[in-house]
């Protein structure tokens, strides 16, 4: 018995992508489809280009799955409607934002905007990681001036079904090592260049500052060159790949994720399951990811993360691994849950 064909669409192979080919190859055929569309200044060559591919595969394929709302996504949405095919956009952050003030968000850019509302109009329906990026708001960034962001705020006269769908994550390989001692003073946090002020880099500089018995790790991106001043406690680890940063996370005593705007949280909750204790930014599902198990700052603050870290600092060390901050994403948040529900609202 032949399995379905599935045409994945992706702007690129993050972690969560990956592990959704893994999941999707058990029960359909894939064939797929992604360009680098970083090179923006090639976007009309690739929308050109993927409008042929699908042509030519379109009329083959069961159904279809696009991972963000964007330039790429606009073609199968419209020739799945075209060709009677189920279309479904996974939505993870960019795609449902605007935040000008930080450079970031798809929704923020006048085109890319109406790209993103062709392509969820024309969609069978839309998986957002998250409730928040449906509807949401908050006054983290500067307090008292609420920032509101997710698909529905953005195009209110969107009427299209949705399943909130979280990611999973797999729980044997993001685990503690009894070999490998966390030191008590240490943080950890994952962010890119891209990122750097979106999920707080410039605050962990400042704490680093501010706590010169402590140490400070920075995954995901090298030291920039712009950086002054002298930050001998803190260590820019540079892109590392899985088992790597695994290796972080169990050394870390304190996970860090002082997001603006944070669509999920994956390497958060990968922190977790290594026994890390968080610290995270009150915005869209952080509080809900780090639940009883760790810390949340209300306001993007340095005298007030300062002062919640000195708290912190001062809590008698029972156990460095936390193994509640593992179990809350071991319930809520695991890779079967996300395969069981996705397969669920998919046609098979």
């Amino acid at each position: 018995m032949r399995k379905p064909k599935l045409l994945l669409v992706t702007p690129s192979f993050q972690s969560f992508v990956l592990q959704d080919i893994k999941i999707l190859t058990k029960k359909y055929d894939l064939i797929i489809d992604s360009y680098n569309w970083k090179r923006k200044e090639l976007a009309p060559v690739f929308m050109i280009m993927q409008f042929f591919i699908l042509l030519l595969n379109m009329g083959n394929v069961d159904l279809v799955i696009v991972h963000f709302g964007g330039y790429w996504s606009f073609f199968p949405t419209l020739l799945g409607k075209v060709f009677r095919k189920p279309v479904y956009i996974i939505l993870h952050g960019t795609d449902c934002a605007s935040i000008p003030e930080l450079n970031y968000g798809s929704l923020r850019i006048p085109l890319l905007k109406w790209f993103c509302k062709q392509s969820y109009d024309q969609a069978t329906g839309l998986f957002p990681v998250s409730q928040s990026l449906v509807n949401s708001g908050n006054d983290f960034f500067s307090k008292g001036n609420t920032i509101n962001n997710g698909f529905l705020y953005h195009f209110p006269d969107l009427i299209k079904e949705y399943t909130i769908i979280h990611n999973g994550f797999d729980v044997e390989f993001w685990k503690g090592d009894e070999s490998i001692q966390k030191s008590p003073r240490s943080f950890l946090a994952v962010l890119s260049p891209e990122q750097y002020m979106l999920k707080g880099g410039d605050l962990i500089l400042e704490l680093a500052k501010r706590f010169p018995d402590c140490n400070f790790k920075i995954a995901g991106m090298s030291k920039p060159e712009t950086l002054n001043g002298n930050y001998e406690n803190v260590k820019f680890l540079g892109k590392l790949n899985a088992e790597l940063i695994r290796n972080e996370y169990r050394e870390a005593r304190y996970y860090l994720q002082l997001s603006v705007f944070e669509g999920f949280g994956c390497a958060l909750c990968e922190a977790m399951l290594c026994g890390c204790t968080p610290i995270g930014s009150k915005v869209n599902i952080i509080p809900e990811i780090i639940g009883e198990t760790g810390y949340i700052l209300d306001h993007r603050d340095l005298n007030l993360l300062e002062k919640m870290i000195r708290k912190i600092l001062e809590i008698p060390i029972v156990n460095v691994f936390n193994q509640g901050a593992r179990d809350r994403i071991i319930q809520k948040y695991s890779l079967q849950s996300r395969e069981d529900l996705l397969f669920s609202k998919l046609p098979h």
